[in-house]
């Protein structure tokens, strides 16, 4: 007891003040201060090393809105940002939709579908290098105009409302000389960490169509932990009137690496994309119904849309006639036979892995868990669909 006493008289004694706390003596008291000093001082070092950790994450993780800029930034980021998207791409573009494959290439039909109001079809290609895969797909919807499909698809503000896979999206800056446009906007994914997209894209206009051309720019924003950027996005299109009718189609490129592996990729592809393109036409119906004007900022790439130059103008039309062509009747029939072999030879792989969460980690190859998380979403949301289905069934038995 006397021992404990003595103990609370000492630190009572240090803490009494600043001379005693930090002498440093001969004697047992000044030793048993300094002691305890030396403990306060660690402690509170420790403590401004928490908190500098916590206040640099959190202004990592803050997002980040760099103010738009348009035109008025300095002379050398005004000529990086003008030659981010040339007529070259454009060029390059135009002979991608031509359908023109490169030495050694084959495509494969993904999908093919259709209903009164809209169709798709779509084929893809694995590149021999190894790269992301490529996909071509032709959107036709009926009842609308080249304009008005152009302003749906360039609308990032609306898109916020019907894509539900977008949850940010902001401009960043727009250079007015040659109409291209810098944006950043946050996907997110079932079970997956949010895809963070930096692009630059711009839009040219020529003899009843329009292009755009889009791909990736990592200098405008810092990248942040709780994101994963895509590091390679190439993408573009063409809309123009189908001929002889009331419709209009988007003939689209596309090529990009999430960070999945490529089969899930394709896969998760395949399952989703005909529900995500009836959504959008739904959504397309709903933005001409309400004569939508744009919402987004009054200065952007469509509005500073560029012209076709002449050289190029002059070498689109036969390229142009000859692609987006839509397969339908018994080519489509023979073309759908020939490959149910194909999704039956990835069904008996699925089943000899062991489910479809086995199947993703082996075709996986280093994305065990990504490949793992797509499957587990796919088939959930199949379960969720099938009880739903069932439920109503004996509703209207019940009934």
């Amino acid at each position: 007891m006397n021992s404990g006493a003595d103990i609370l008289s000492k630190l009572a004694l240090c803490f009494s003040s600043f001379d005693v706390f930090f002498r440093r003596a001969s004697g047992d008291d000044g030793v048993f201060c300094y002691c305890w000093a030396t403990v306060f001082a660690l402690v509170f070092i420790s403590l401004c090393q928490i908190l500098r950790k916590v206040r640099f994450f959190s202004h990592a993780s803050s997002p980040s809105s760099p103010a738009v800029s348009v035109s008025q930034s300095p002379r050398s980021s005004e000529s990086r940002i003008s030659t981010l998207v040339s007529d070259e791409d454009l060029k390059d573009l135009i002979e991608k939709l031509g359908e023109r494959s490169e030495d050694g290439e084959i495509w494969e039909d993904v999908i093919q579908k259709s209903n009164p109001r809209v169709s798709y079809t779509a084929k893809c290609c694995k590149p021999q290098d190894g790269g992301p895969i490529k996909y071509l797909s032709t959107t036709v919807f009926e009842n609308c105009s080249p304009e008005v499909l152009r302003d749906f698809y360039m609308d990032n503000e609306y898109r916020k409302q019907w894509d539900k896979t977008v949850v940010e999206h902001e401009q960043l800056q727009v250079d007015s000389s040659s109409g291209i446009e810098i944006g950043r906007t946050i996907k997110k994914f079932p079970l997956l960490t949010p895809r963070e997209y930096v692009l630059a894209w711009r839009l040219w206009e020529g003899k009843d169509k329009f292009y755009c051309f889009i791909k990736c720019d990592h200098s405008m924003v810092p990248q942040q932990r709780k994101y994963v950027r895509v590091s390679y996005f190439r993408s573009g299109w063409r809309i123009r009137k189908v001929p002889g009718r009331d419709a209009c189609e988007i003939h689209m490129f596309h090529q990009e690496d999430a960070g999945l592996n490529v089969e899930m990729a394709k896969l998760a592809f395949s399952r989703g994309i005909w529900s995500y393109v009836c959504k959008m036409d739904s959504a397309l119906r709903k933005y001409i119904a309400t004569s939508h004007r744009p919402q987004g900022p009054t200065v952007s790439a469509v509005s500073l849309m560029q012209k076709i130059p002449p050289e190029v103008e002059n070498q689109t039309d036969d390229i142009a006639n000859s692609s987006g062509t839509i397969i339908t009747g018994e080519g489509a029939k023979r073309k759908k036979l020939l490959r149910k072999p194909s999704k039956k030879q990835v069904a008996k792989g699925l089943l000899l892995v062991g489910g479809a969460v086995g199947s993703a980690v082996c075709l996986s190859r280093g994305h065990s868990a990504l490949g793992a998380k797509v499957a587990l979403a796919y088939f959930l949301t199949k379960l969720r669909k099938r009880g739903a289905q069932q439920s109503q069934t004996s509703q209207n038995a019940g009934i």
